[in-house]
């Protein structure tokens, strides 16, 4: 019989749902991430639906499988269902062996992480099988990952998911053996030692413990990140911490010089290592910030270092090991432009070293050894300037950990393909280069619903455990099968990535330029910012002067369209995560609304008669109409699993790296270009309309 090894569909037939397993039909099996070792011989006599009796080698506990997945019972069953750990296993930590045969299903675990995997593994093989309604294969998988820390960040600055949704998310990460979070708390936590600081929606300590023990028990380990010694507006915004400031005008930064600033961030520390007691790190910040100590005379690079060095100490006499974002350091350097230039050579970035490395070899004993350099770059891992930055750390005894994104500073919608080439990229080198592990960031900034993660997320698992094995159309077709179903895989159901343009448009297509995430910040946005309207004594003027954006506008609309029907037709295929696909729709809604309106205003713009005026005013005021019934339908679907809204007490900082998601209490900053639209259409339209006392905008 065939052997097919290392291939991402495993296929002998093609399959159709009328399939029944007695037919011994072999699925298509894709797993994510991707096996290291996969061999299939044929279809065993294991149907999808049948129980196991399951047998301990050495009393080792059962790991916590999915139920509704997994029949297992110790004495019942028609297929017998063999687990054991054994650490004397030649595989990597964390590693794993699944052998099914006709009745019989054999794992080994490498140690309790490897088994638990192992189950992971069984449960994606039996979801195809279910889906697809056929027999498990026969086949022998061997399986570890080319990185131990594959973590994943969750910011909660800017607002919080239900509760219930996290708790699906770490058996989500689980299934895909992602195996730590890093949890930017901000004022999140109900913090006992400074309550001050904790917005009124917080969860408290016990409830972020419980969601810690949930994690640990899927063996994914929960680190706090509390900010400092920047990024602390949401504690100096407060007026009891005024004081603290390293700029009094500014809610920015600490003073590091001021021992009242590590009693409150020491304070802040324990609170979260109690509400997240597992985790091996203590994330410290420490990026984009530039103190001078209330004006002292010490450099800023020094401020920094002394303040590192005081926090770092703190996290490692409580058993933690102390991450930094390294960026600071090397931009007061003068080394730090090279990491984001990728067409510099070896020789341009040596020397760009070579002029300025003396500025960080001057404070090398001050630089703490006990703390992990984390390198964050979002957009050249593969830059020489990057890898040399990583390196200076690691020759100067120093451990170094990556960092890549799935979300940064985009709108509505992560873009550029989630990420995957740049989170390939990091991941590839990450392994090259030996290192421990890659975080993957997920920025709460401008605040896109979570489930739109959800592609980039499981492109870190697969690039983070197996390296660069799969192309990235492979890679997203298995995503469509995970996590809709097998029905979703074929090319032909996918749209995520065609919806990264009219989305792309929708940003700032009924503004002048990019200003959406600086109107709050401006004394008129309706004349700063909002585009300019018809003016009907000067008919077509305003269709020409704003030609190309029609243009764009035309070709959005379509491509919406177009994927609305898909995402229709998806909804009817999906087998499951329905929920995903309605966040999507509704994306594709907004991003729908502004060619429309453009296009609703070239006809305005270009109407002669009465009757056309009126008509195309009128259908102006139609859009304004199903714009807020988008909008309810909108906040209705995301709130099914997130908190829109911040509580009516809350406190806006002073938002320095203008970020969407902190520019209004309720959710009024998803959709502040359009209201400021509709503001300036509407008196416009109050000011032209009126025609022999007859204004369509009221009748």
């Amino acid at each position: 019989m065939k052997k097919i090894k290392g291939i991402y569909l495993l296929a002998i037939s093609i399959l159709i749902f009328s399939c029944t397993p007695k037919e011994k039909k072999l699925g298509d099996f894709a797993l994510l991430p991707q096996h290291q070792e996969f061999e299939i011989t044929g279809v065993s006599s294991i149907s999808f639906d049948q129980g196991f009796k399951v047998e301990a080698k050495n009393n080792e506990a059962l790991p916590i499988i999915d139920p509704d997945i997994l029949v297992l019972d110790e004495h019942q069953g028609k297929a017998t269902l063999t687990y054991e750990i054994d650490s004397n296993m030649d595989i990597a930590a964390e590693g794993y062996t699944l052998n099914i045969l006709d009745q019989q299903i054999h794992i080994k675990g490498k140690d309790e992480a490897g088994l638990f995997y192992a189950f992971k593994t069984l449960e994606q093989l039996t979801v195809d099988a279910k889906d697809q309604k056929v027999n498990l294969p026969l086949c022998q998988l061997k399986d570890y990952p080319l990185l131990a820390y594959r973590s994943v960040q969750l910011d909660v600055k800017h607002h919080l998911e239900k509760t219930e949704y996290y708790y699906e998310l770490l058996d989500k990460f689980a299934s895909y053996k992602i195996n730590g979070i890093i949890l930017e708390v901000e004022d999140k936590l109900k913090f006992k030692r400074q309550p001050v600081v904790a917005s009124a929606d917080a969860l408290s300590i016990e409830e972020w413990k419980k969601i810690s023990d949930y994690a640990k028990e899927r063996h994914i380990e929960i680190s706090p990140l509390v900010q400092g010694l920047g990024h602390a507006s949401f504690i100096l915004k407060h007026p009891e911490y005024m004081e603290l400031r390293d700029n009094p005008e500014s809610d920015w930064a600490f003073n590091p010089l001021d021992p009242k600033t590590y009693e409150v961030q020491f304070d802040l520390y324990l609170d979260a290592m109690e509400a997240f007691p597992y985790g091996k790190y203590l994330h410290v910040g420490g990026d984009e910030v530039h103190t001078t100590g209330r004006g002292s005379k010490e450099s800023p690079l020094k401020l920094q270092l002394m303040w590192l060095d005081k926090v770092a100490k703190f996290a490692e006499e409580h058993g933690r090991t102390p991450i930094f974002w390294d960026d600071m350091p090397l931009k007061q350097a003068d080394v730090y432009d090279p990491m984001f230039k990728k067409d510099m050579t070896q020789e341009e970035v040596d020397q760009v070293w070579k002029d300025n490395e003396h500025k960080l070899l001057e404070f090398l004993d001050i630089f703490p050894k006990n703390c992990i350099y984390m390198r964050w770059n979002y957009s050249s891992p593969q830059a020489l300037g990057n890898i040399k930055a990583m390196q200076w750390f690691t020759d100067h005894g120093m451990e170094v950990m990556g960092a890549t994104a799935g979300q940064t500073r985009w709108v509505l919608m992560p873009q550029e393909e989630s990420n995957m080439e740049n989170i390939r990229s990091f991941a590839v080198s990450s392994i090259n280069s030996g290192l421990n592990g890659l975080l993957l960031t997920l920025w709460d900034d401008d605040s896109p619903h979570f489930e739109l993660y959800m592609r980039g997320i499981l492109a870190f698992a697969e690039y983070s455990w197996i390296g660069d094995k799969r192309g990235k159309d492979e890679i997203k077709s298995s995503f469509r099968q995970r996590e809709y179903g097998y029905t979703m895989a074929d090319e032909g159901n996918a749209f995520i990535t065609e919806l990264e343009t009219p989305v792309a448009f929708w940003k700032n297509a009924l503004l002048k330029k990019n200003q959406r995430n600086f109107l709050h910040k401006m004394e008129d946005p309706l004349e700063e910012a909002v585009i300019d309207l018809p003016n009907k004594e000067n008919n077509g003027a305003w269709s020409l002067a704003h030609e190309e954006r029609l243009k764009e506008a035309s070709l959005n609309l379509a491509a919406t369209d177009s994927i609305a029907k898909i995402i229709e037709n998806a909804r009817s295929l999906a087998l499951r995560n329905d929920h995903n696909l309605q966040v999507y729709e509704q994306v594709n809604k907004l991003a729908q609304f502004s060619p429309k309106m453009l296009l609703a205003l070239r006809d305005y713009d270009k109407a002669e008669s009465r009757e056309d005026i009126i008509a195309t005013a009128s259908k102006l005021k139609e859009l304004e109409s199903e714009f807020g019934s988008l909008r309810k339908e909108l906040e209705m679907v995301y709130g099914k699993t997130r908190i829109l809204n911040k509580p009516d007490n809350y406190i806006l900082d002073q938002d320095h790296h203008v970020h969407l998601a902190n520019q209004s209490i309720n959710f009024d900053w998803q959709f502040y270009a359009e209201i400021m639209f509709f503001k300036k259409l509407n008196n416009a339209m109050k000011k032209e309309i009126y025609m022999e006392n007859a204004d369509p905008l009221k009748k």
